[in-house]
């Protein structure tokens, strides 16, 4: 088969690879559509740690069932699929517990650490466990599924932070998690939603997925307007979306005192907290990682038109140029959003 592989940090190469061998309890699917996730793009250069060479990146994808392990049931080859990009085990602690994202030796799909290495699909094929599958509604196209798990990303923050009907919500860096977060949060009974952002562009499409309001830093004071958008009390809830110092204090500045921070970015490993005012104010903090569940939802809501998923993507090209799209997104080429890749 053909696959994108990283070959060395900033080297990606289109060539032949082995084709997946799948478990038992393993599908083998034939890739149709594979977003380029700004986690890839970052990992391309080894400054995340988690895509160590060789290494076929690749987990935001859909495709057709074309081979099914000896043990695999309710599934068939043809059948449309997408899947969960956390790979889990059924009898883990955490599992069991209803929390398979935080699962002990989980793996993510195209990502390489000391740990393990676990192939991805920026190929023509992907060997994927069973209960990871989720089956694509007929109206949604394939590189609408491939949507579905930044989507999810979002979903699950939402989820992590109980919101209530009529709270405020501040969203601090409007990317793709960011802006599928201002959508949710608009479907979702969320008064006022706030977005802010240095992107005019992204606090346009901000404002066009359904923030009340935008605010450029840059340009005016965050704390002041969040304030009277709030009875002078601060967001009831805020969600960061990038994982910076100068954000995450961003973020705790808006709250109000007994609200709840929602940290979804996590660009650095490492940032500067403002411990004092998060004691002080009570303020919640809360880390969310990835999905748990959320799948079906967002498929429902993709397939409803109720989530706009199109208008994140820029192109729809070849694998096979998939080198240069990576490339072009390292660049922060202006106005380029989500790439999808088709083997």
């Amino acid at each position: 088969m053909k696959a994108l592989v990283l070959e060395e940090y900033n080297k990606l190469v289109y060539k032949d690879m082995p084709v997946p061998v799948f478990a038992k309890n393993e599908v083998l699917v034939k890739v149709k559509a594979c977003g380029i996730c700004g986690s890839d793009v970052h990992g391309m250069d080894g400054s995340t740690g988690r895509r160590k060479p060789p290494l076929i990146m690749g987990h935001e994808a859909s495709g057709e069932i074309a081979g099914c392990g000896s043990d695999v049931s309710g599934w068939n080859i043809g059948d449309r699929v997408t899947f969960d990009s956390t790979i889990y085990s059924l009898d883990d602690w955490f599992t069991l517990k209803g929390l398979y994202n935080l699962s002990e030796n989980r793996q993510v799909l195209g990502v390489s650490t000391n740990e393990y290495c676990r192939h991805g699909a920026f190929a023509d094929y992907v060997a994927i466990p069973q209960h990871i599958l989720y089956r694509i509604p007929d109206k949604v196209a394939f590189e609408q599924a491939a949507m579905v798990e930044p989507v999810a990303v979002a979903m699950h923050a939402i989820n992590q932070s109980h919101l209530q009907l009529g709270e405020s919500a501040v969203v601090v860096g409007t990317g793709m998690i960011g802006l599928f977060i201002v959508q949710l949060l608009a479907l979702s009974g969320t008064s006022p939603v706030i977005a802010v952002d240095v992107d005019e562009n992204k606090l346009e499409l901000a404002k066009k997925f359904g923030a009340d309001e935008v605010i450029n830093p840059e340009k005016s004071n965050p704390g002041e307007i969040v304030k009277r958008l709030s009875g002078n009390r601060g967001a009831d809830l805020v969600f960061e979306a990038v994982g910076i110092t100068p954000t995450v204090n961003t973020a705790i500045n808006l709250v109000r005192k007994g609200g709840k921070v929602v940290l979804v970015g996590n660009l650095s490993p490492k940032i500067e907290f403002p411990l004092q005012s998060v004691v002080s104010g009570e303020i919640k903090v809360v880390g969310s990682c990835a999905i748990r569940g959320e799948y079906d939802a967002v498929l429902k809501f993709i397939e409803a038109g109720k989530i706009s998923v199109d208008e994140m993507i820029s192109a729809v090209a070849p694998l096979s140029e998939g080198s240069e799209w990576f490339h072009r997104l390292y660049s922060k080429e202006p106005g380029l959003k989500k790439v999808i890749l088709v083997p």
